[in-house]
C-alpha cells in the first residue's frame, strides 16, 4: 500500500479491466479491519497485528490489503504481487483459521495507488461496514507523512498495535499529538468500531520482533553464500 507522497502524484491506472467485484464478502453492520501494506514478505509480525486487533477490537473480519507495487520505492526490491499474496495468506493462516483473516488484492482490482483513496473506494462499495483502519506503531511515526493522512484520521477509526522499536516514537509523533483528544483509552478498545471518526487507540501486546526489512537482508545474504 502506498503511504508517502512526494510531489504530485502519479496518474492511477484505473480499474482492471473485467473486475467488477471486489472479492470481499462483507454485509452491512460487520466490524472490520483494513491491514494494508506491501507485505514484502509477511511475517508472523504482521500476524501479530492483525491477530492483536481482532482480539481486542472485537472484529468479524481483517482485511489484508496486499499493494501491486508502491510507487515510490524501487520495484527492483519488491517481490511479485503473487508470491507476496502468497505469503501474506500464510502469515494470515497463523493469525486465525477460517474466513476471518481475508487477503485481498482490492488496490490492482480497484486500481488505487493511495490509502487514502483506496478507503474511499472500500467504504463507497461497503456502505454498513464499520471499517476500522489498523496499523503497527512503526507507520505511526510517519503517519503525518502519508498522502492524505487527515482525510483517514477523519474517514474511519483508527487502531495503532505497538511494535517493537516504535512504541515511544509513534506515541509523541505528530498525528498523535494532532489527534490526541480523539484519543480512546485501549480499555475501551471494543467501542471503536461504533465510534464516529475521529477516534483512535493505541494497544500494547507481547510484542513480535520480526520485520520485512531483516527477513529480506537475510534472504539476501543467504543468496550470497
Amino acid at each position: 500500500m502506498s503511504f508517502f507522497h512526494a510531489g504530485p502524484a502519479p496518474k492511477a491506472p484505473g480499474p482492471r479491466p473485467g473486475t467488477l467485484r471486489d472479492g470481499l464478502d462483507l454485509q452491512p453492520g460487520m466490524a472490520v479491519g483494513l491491514f494494508g501494506g506491501s507485505f514484502n514478505p509477511a511475517h508472523d509480525g504482521h500476524a501479530h497485528v492483525a491477530e492483536t486487533a481482532m482480539r481486542r477490537l472485537g472484529l468479524d473480519r481483517v482485511i489484508w490489503l496486499v499493494s501491486p507495487q508502491n510507487p515510490l520505492k524501487d520495484a527492483r526490491d519488491s517481490a511479485p504481487l503473487a508470491e507476496r499474496m502468497a505469503s501474506a495468506r500464510t502469515a494470515a493462516a497463523m493469525a486465525a483459521a477460517g474466513p476471518s483473516m481475508v487477503v485481498s488484492d482490492f488496490e490492482t482490482r480497484a486500481g488505487t495507488q493511495w490509502t487514502v483513496d483506496t478507503l474511499r473506494a472500500l467504504t463507497a462499495r461497503h456502505p454498513g461496514v464499520r471499517f476500522v483502519w489498523l496499523m503497527g506503531s512503526d507507520n505511526l511515526a510517519g503517519f503525518h507523512k502519508w498522502r492524505g493522512w487527515t482525510d483517514i484520521m477523519r474517514m474511519m477509526p483508527m487502531a495503532v498495535i505497538a511494535r517493537p522499536g516504535s512504541q515511544l516514537d509513534s506515541r509523541t509523533a505528530p498525528a498523535a499529538a494532532r489527534f490526541a483528544s480523539s484519543r480512546v483509552p485501549a480499555a475501551r478498545a471494543r467501542l471503536l468500531p461504533d465510534l464516529d471518526a475521529p477516534a483512535w487507540t493505541y494497544l500494547t501486546a507481547p510484542l513480535n520482533p520480526r520485520s520485512s526489512t531483516a527477513l529480506r537482508a537475510a534472504r539476501d545474504a543467504a543468496a550470497r553464500l
